[in-house]
């Protein structure tokens, strides 16, 4: 008899491609690698000055393509051979499917795609510069393919359908503040097992079944991966 594989859904947020080197606003007080949220990941910072929005995002895909995926990535690829594994995750790099994950879900989009700033269907793979003139095929300027702050999340509706199927739900790097993805722990069954790996593991009082592993993602995937196979 074919035994079903689990459904395992795992949130990742920053926490965990900060070991392999790519900061996050999060860490500096509102900066982002020296900008300004507000000057270079809203829909205003875009109309205000286009050119400097670039040219941060040109330097975030830099430092994307020198990155290398990390153990808690490499790990949690390897849950595949015990598990279905979803990863939702908030990051906009592609480390986790360096990595070998298959399943995964840009709630906040991705660096390597670039799209049409009037139709936000027209999506194109970027590992270059995207510059001032570059057009999509409708005569638009061409943008990163990235979920600004103030912009809706369309991935949202499908990553909290995934949730609410799953056996088992992780969140591994991430402060649960983000909305809406952070809302998703709520999508997630209560009966269910569920476990929040972090190196400063947020207050999770309201959620039921649920285990803390405090710890950088990187130093706790083991032991994640033993608990789950005790499951």
């Amino acid at each position: 008899m074919i035994q079903t594989k689990k459904k395992l859904v795992i949130l990742t947020g920053a926490g965990i491609s900060a070991e392999s080197g790519l900061k996050t606003f999060r860490d500096s007080d509102g900066l982002w690698e020296g900008y300004n949220i507000e000057e270079v990941a809203t829909p205003r910072a875009w109309k205000k000055n286009p050119q400097l929005v670039l040219e941060f995002y040109n330097c975030r895909r830099k430092n994307v393509l020198e990155a290398r995926p990390n153990a808690a990535h490499y790990g949690l690829a390897e849950l595949e051979n015990d598990f279905d594994v979803h990863i939702i995750t908030q990051n906009i790099d592609d480390l986790h499917e360096r990595a070998g994950s298959v399943k995964i879900i840009h709630l906040h989009g991705e660096i390597f795609k670039m799209r049409s700033e009037k139709d936000e269907h027209l999506i194109y793979e970027i590992r270059d510069d995207i510059r001032m003139g570059d057009v999509a095929k409708d005569g638009a300027q061409l943008r990163p393919h990235i979920v600004w702050f103030e912009e809706p999340v369309p991935l949202i509706e499908e990553a909290a359908r995934i949730t609410a199927t799953a056996d088992i739900f992780v969140v591994v790097g991430t402060s649960l503040v983000v909305y809406p993805a952070a809302g998703l722990v709520n999508y997630a069954s209560p009966e269910i097992p569920k476990f929040i790996l972090d190196q400063r593991v947020p207050d999770t009082s309201s959620v039921y079944n649920i285990k803390a592993i405090e710890k950088k993602a990187t130093e706790g995937i083991p032991d994640l991966k033993q608990m789950l196979l005790r499951l």
